[in-house]
């Protein structure tokens, strides 16, 4: 059968790896297609520590909560139509040439940023991006599942996401190389051409999916390839497989070129399987995580880490814990299964979702007061709203950090004391010195996100916790589902369906999160994150089937009669198995 997969067990880590010892074509099938996982990790992780910087050169952009959230919205809206394009593209073109031409887009908006000389065009390169981010995010594991031997098809698909992690922690070491270099943010921006470059040079060096070129009737490319990823005593079953798929799907449409919606929608097969891999993207973005890797430096900020690099580098921790759980991801996919990887994940991330919204209250309802004296020593700087209120004697730094253009400046001899209330504007200069320069030039703190607190470190260990359990269950498992859980027939437009549900509910979560924030403050909106995860856990359990194992056949069986396992701990029994052995 096509996609035929061995029983999935303790050894499966170790077969990767015999394999790319083995036979390292397949290793670098993978690897060059996951890049595209790269170039996804790199942009959700560079405009976090970018836009840090691009406040300071932009003062509309600083000004405006809007525009922020525009600036990293736009690549994710960008991505949305690429991944709607993508799966048309996909299954007209092939999965190789649509990887080349969102690298084509990625480069062309990688150099718009980079030379953007105002808001406007900066925003234009990150829609250009986002056409090539989204293009690959769905092509990328769905090539490397059809070019992957199904023993380890888990794993290698796992690499894919490996990468994007790894994108997003090369992206933080970006950020903090450039923090110090004349244009900071446009060479963080512009950096990002560099992988796209690549992956377009190694692609062209490698063939189409052998799936894709069967379908299309080109069987003798196709078995040429397969002959090069199978041992010999497989691929002989493999092609046959592979064969009977394309015929009996020949047999039910009486076509191998048109793909009708509405038939798509009426297979019970792909729409059981929509449901659960749609399910799974628009989960993964809703339970917050592009909210922790776009804004975490903001994050770090708002738990009262006054200064940028500070906020940056322990960024940096935390995507690096991000690549961890990948790797971790890699081992335990196809020895542990997908549904149950996905179930500890996500008890993980609710509870670490709860300690950060207990956080960011406690740091909220306990920030320090605004001293009239302090306040006084800053004259010429002082807040309007500040200086306006009737009730200023009851004002606290997060009060003063909600007034028009307002910061927080600390007290010089412990942050926790009460500080000064001042006006939030690069533009007001006295002797030289804007208001920012003027308290950090007395060895004080200078708030503008968060304010000071004893409990900011808990935060980061919120942070910590929540990436710990995220990426290895929902971090990655809903692409591997969803490369594996649809009829060849309509995997290409199935996957591109479900990649534009994730960056919708991308662009949602990342284009409201600020807005929210100052709205209901943080932690009511980690807490609504929380909510959504535990909605989302109940999802898992009654509509995501487990696949590790499975050859495609039998997942297609599995949706058919809707034998979906709630009992996920328990094994299959031995005839849901049987057809497993190549």
């Amino acid at each position: 059968m096509e996609g035929g997969v061995h029983p999935a067990d303790a050894s499966s880590f170790k077969d990767c790896f015999s394999l790319a010892w083995k036979n390292p074509y397949v290793l670098r099938l993978a690897f060059s297609a996951g890049i595209g996982g790269l170039l996804f990790g790199y942009d959700t992780g560079v405009i976090s520590g970018a836009l840090l910087y691009i406040r300071d050169d932009f003062e509309s952009v600083d000004k405006k909560t809007v525009l922020q959230e525009s600036i990293v919205s736009m690549a994710v809206a960008g991505a949305i139509i690429g991944a709607a394009f993508g799966g048309w593209l996909n299954d007209r073109f092939g999965r190789r040439f649509a990887l080349l031409f969102a690298d084509f887009l990625f480069f062309i908006g990688a150099v718009l940023m980079a030379a953007a000389p105002n808001p406007s065009v900066l925003i234009m390169g990150r829609i250009f991006v986002g056409f090539g981010v989204g293009m690959a995010s769905m092509t990328a594991p769905l090539y490397i599942s059809e070019a992957s031997p199904a023993k380890v098809r888990g794993a290698l698909v796992s690499t894919n996401g490996f990468l994007i992690t790894g994108g997003q922690f090369l992206s933080y070491l970006i950020n903090l190389a450039f923090t110090k270099a004349p244009g900071t943010w446009r060479w963080m921006l512009g950096v990002a051409g560099v992988p796209a470059l690549l992956q377009f040079v190694l692609m062209l060096a490698l063939p189409e999916s052998p799936r894709w070129l069967y379908r299309k009737g080109r069987e003798a490319e196709a078995i040429t390839i397969l002959r090069k990823i199978y041992p010999a005593e497989d691929v002989e079953a493999e092609i046959e497989a592979l064969k009977d798929s394309v015929e009996k799907e020949l047999e039910e449409t009486g076509s191998s070129e048109k793909i009708d919606v509405i038939q798509l929608l009426k297979t019970k097969t792909v729409r059981r399987g929509l449901v659960a891999g749609v399910g799974l993207q628009v989960f993964q973005q809703f339970v917050g995580i592009n909210t922790v890797m776009y804004y975490s430096p903001t994050i770090v900020q708002l738990a009262g880490i006054a200064s940028n690099q500070t906020a940056l580098l322990l960024s940096l921790v935390t995507a690096g814990l991000n690549a961890l759980g990948s790797i971790v991801s890699i081992y335990f996919i196809d020895q542990t299964g997908r549904k149950k990887l996905l179930v500890l994940s996500l008890i993980g991330v609710i509870l670490s979702l709860g300690l950060l919204s207990a956080v960011f209250q406690e740091t909220t309802t306990h920030s320090p007061p605004v001293s009239m004296s302090q306040t006084a020593h800053f004259s010429n700087f002082t807040c309007p709203a500040f200086e306006q209120s009737r009730s200023s004697a009851n004002w606290d730094c997060m009060k003063c950090l909600k007034g028009s253009h307002c910061g927080f400046c600390a007290s010089s001899v412990d942050k926790l004391l009460p500080g000064a209330c001042l006006l939030s504007d690069s533009s007001v200069k006295i002797a030289g010195k804007t208001v920012k320069e003027t308290c950090q030039g007395e060895g004080r703190l200078w708030y503008t996100r968060g304010c000071p607190s004893k409990l900011g470190w808990l935060a980061l260990v919120g942070l910590a916790l929540y990436i710990i359990f995220f990426s290895p269950g929902m971090g990655t498992v809903p692409w591997i589902v969803n490369s594996e859980i649809y009829p060849l027939r309509f995997r290409g437009v199935c996957g591109g369906i479900a990649a534009t549900a994730n960056w919708i509910s991308n662009l949602i979560v990342a284009q409201s999160f600020l807005s929210l924030t100052e709205a209901i403050g943080t932690s009511w909106t980690f807490l609504g994150f929380g909510v959504i995860s535990v909605v989302a856990l109940v999802f898992v359990l009654v509509f995501v089937p487990e696949t590790k194992g499975l050859p495609i056949e039998d997942v297609e069986k599995m949706l058919e009669e809707r034998a979906f396992q709630l009992k996920f701990w328990v094994k299959r029994p031995k005839d849901v198995k049987k057809n497993s052995e190549v």
